[in-house]
């Protein structure tokens, strides 16, 4: 079977899907080159990753690559996707943590406007963020580049396949879902891209070796937004 309608298919069955090899090697180079391994020196708050990295870039470049990255998101989304968001992981021996089950239900926005649907507000590095209705999180999708190779000693992602159906859950219903549902382990390899629904339940746990897993995670949204609301980012 085809790749791409694998990747699509296993996206639409279980919220998420691994593309091989989908970074080029020069794409790969510019973002290395920009975030390369963390030293221990850097600030408290940049320990373990960065926010807001939209505006670098080699990340730029990343999210507008016509014919690699983006264009898996315009699989799923439609050619007129765009990146509202990103963010950079790494998991090092000076950060290694421990992520619960969780859906991703906040993005970033422009300004703060009060807007049926959206809330509550918080704001994280001086930008302004918002939990989202779940018609909005429905059309966007989070597509992650690994920098390194990721095995099962380095801390993965662990998702619930198929919980990106079910809608926004309550901690009683993740509970539910963690205690039925088996969870697929997503092992990645330098230049792998991932892909998944801001809605799946995913967790993941501190690396058992630690060295660095550094991960570009990338937001692509496709909707405009209500009542004067502007995304932060539109890349």
């Amino acid at each position: 079977m085809d790749r791409r309608k694998t990747f699509t298919e296993s996206l639409r069955h279980d919220g998420v899907a691994l593309m091989p090899q989908a970074a080029s090697p020069e794409l790969l180079v510019m973002l290395e080159r920009a975030f390369p391994p963390s030293s221990g020196d850097e600030p408290t708050h940049r320990r373990g990753g960065q926010r807001n990295v939209l505006d670098v870039p080699a990340v730029i470049s990343a999210a507008s690559e016509g014919a690699g990255v983006r264009s898996l998101a315009q699989m799923v989304l439609g050619e007129d996707c765009f990146v509202a968001r990103a963010l950079l992981f790494d998991k090092t021996p000076d950060a290694n943590w421990k992520v619960r089950w969780h859906q991703d239900l906040t993005i970033a926005l422009r300004e703060r406007r009060e807007t049926p649907g959206f809330g509550p507000w918080t704001h994280k590095e001086g930008v302004t963020h918002a939990l989202a209705p779940d018609t909005l999180l429905t059309r966007m999708l989070a597509l992650r580049i690994h920098l390194d190779d990721c095995g099962e000693e380095n801390g993965p992602v662990r998702v619930l396949p198929g919980t990106h159906l079910q809608g926004r859950l309550s901690e009683a219903d993740i509970e539910d879902r963690k205690s039925r549902i088996p969870a697929m382990t997503c092992l990645a390899r330098r230049g792998d891209v991932l892909a998944f629904h801001p809605l799946l339940l995913h967790a993941s746990s501190p690396a058992v070796k630690p060295g660095h897993r550094r991960v570009l995670h990338l937001e692509f949204a496709a909707a405009a937004l209500p009542g004067g609301l502007e995304w932060r980012w539109r890349v």
